[in-house]
């Protein structure tokens, strides 16, 4: 048998993250650009300055409602027309709504690129927003709601935001709204939402793909440039305010044989120095299969299929106005091992403070998130989502190309502080959906907080 010669490697290419060109247009909308040649599937993600907290009192969740109805219809296209329009370009469009604001993401061959940006335009310009559209979003949106409800990781991330913040900030609150609020959501209330925050003066687009042959600036003065709106001032921001003292609250599901755990609080937002050791620290914790809480409790203990530790940023509004991301360890086990992967994951976090990381880990862990960077970024979708991510987060356009730099100067001492001050032992919510009948008194043996229960 002939075998082919095993295939040499290369000389690595450099890499850096793609840097975008900035402009405006007539009407006030900021415009991200940004050229990748070979990418023949345009991404265009807008940013709209419309966060949950404006939501009006007792109407939670439209903002979702608002989003979700902006491609179903319009001044020109019923619902229908509008899909099988879109759906002629080869496009996909979705919005959805977050604490930033909202989002309006598009995917289209470059060669549809004009009539799919024609038809976005149309939306933001112009939504229909009928009684009888709303009203089918509205269900719709009520009957996700039992389902989540019944999901253990949905339920305990629902109870970990009721925990950590005050009952009268909105993000101690559902970000989809609940039952009692999206009941009371109707057109006109959906309306009176977007008349009111969204406007071209305080949107972003952002751009990515091949660009070859495309008059960008005639397309856009034709489409998102034809969108009129009032001018707005800046939202005032309010703090963020968090409880994290160290406590316990199971949610209770008689007979669960597993119970999930969602174990949270809140740290420090990308405007921090802190930020890349934090991200590299908590990589090492609990970012991949061979990271310390699955080295030991997969594959030491077997307690678990995976257990990880992540930052989220919920909301972050420039480095004087504060913003907050959720560090939070997340997980599943079986109800009898409940007590003893408690005891191990803490376990786990005291060694961490007690000892360190070693330089091995932090080795790995730079390799892992600076090397794969260049196949993260490969598609315009993931480049596109990111630089919108950072229009949102107040950070500027050469941020993620300076982080990977920084995650690459970060020393194993400091990667060691930030985790440990991340998630310090006794400053931590833990959230447990399972049976509490079976967990709560092992659960309490262990001392990592008072243990109350609440119904599921």
């Amino acid at each position: 048998m002939e075998f082919h010669p095993q295939p040499t490697p290369g000389t690595a290419r450099p890499w850096a993250f793609p840097a975008p060109e900035r402009g405006a247009l007539p009407n006030g909308l900021t415009v991200l650009r940004c050229h990748r040649p070979g990418q023949q599937v345009v991404a265009v993600e807008i940013f709209l300055d419309a966060p949950l907290e404006a939501e009006p009192e007792g109407l939670d969740g439209v903002a979702t409602i608002m989003s979700r109805a902006l491609s179903e219809g319009t001044d020109k296209h019923s619902a229908e027309e509008f899909a099988a329009e879109l759906e002629r370009c080869g496009a996909t469009l979705d919005a959805h709504a977050d604490h930033p604001g909202v989002r309006v993401s598009l995917e289209v061959p470059a060669s549809r690129l004009a009539k799919a940006l024609g038809l976005v335009a149309e939306a933001l310009r112009a939504p229909a927003f009928t009684e009888s559209e709303i009203e089918r979003l509205v269900g719709n949106r009520l009957d996700e709601i039992p389902h989540e409800h019944a999901n253990p990781s949905r339920r305990a991330a629902k109870q970990l935001s009721k925990e950590l913040f005050p009952a009268t900030a909105r993000m101690s609150r559902p970000r989809l709204g609940t039952e009692e609020t999206v009941r009371r959501i109707d057109a006109a209330a959906v309306r009176a939402f977007f008349d009111a925050h969204i406007r071209p003066s305080t949107a972003t687009a952002v751009i990515v793909g091949d660009l070859t042959d495309i008059d960008l600036d005639a397309l856009l003065a034709e489409t998102l440039g034809d969108w009129s709106g009032n001018t707005a001032q800046a939202r005032p921001v309010p703090p963020i305010t968090a409880d994290d003292t160290g406590r316990v609250v199971i949610v209770d599901r008689p007979g669960a044989v597993q119970t999930q755990l969602l174990i949270g609080r809140i740290g420090a937002d990308r405007h921090e120095r802190v930020w890349p050791a934090q991200v590299l620290g908590t990589y090492c914790l609990g970012g991949t299969l061979t990271s310390r809480l699955d080295r030991v409790l997969r594959e030491e203990k077997g307690y678990t299929y995976g257990v990880r530790a992540f930052a989220q940023v919920l909301r972050s509004s420039g480095p004087d106005a504060g913003g907050a991301a959720m560090l939070a360890i997340s997980g599943s086990v079986d109800t009898e091992s409940t007590g003893p992967a408690l005891d191990d994951l803490w376990k786990v976090l005291r060694t961490l403070a007690a000892e360190g990381l070693t330089d091995a880990e932090r080795e790995t862990a730079v390799q892992n998130l600076v090397g794969v960077a260049p196949l993260k970024f490969e598609t315009a979708a993931s480049v596109a989502s990111t630089l919108a991510d950072q229009v949102e987060q107040h950070l500027p356009d050469d941020y993620q190309a300076h982080l990977y730099a920084r995650l690459a100067e970060t020393g194993t001492v400091e990667a060691t502080a930030a985790v440990v001050n991340a998630f310090p032992v006794d400053r931590l919510v833990t959230v447990l959906v399972g049976d509490a009948a079976r967990i709560a008194e092992p659960v309490k043996a262990l001392g990592i907080g008072e243990v109350t229960v609440v119904t599921g």
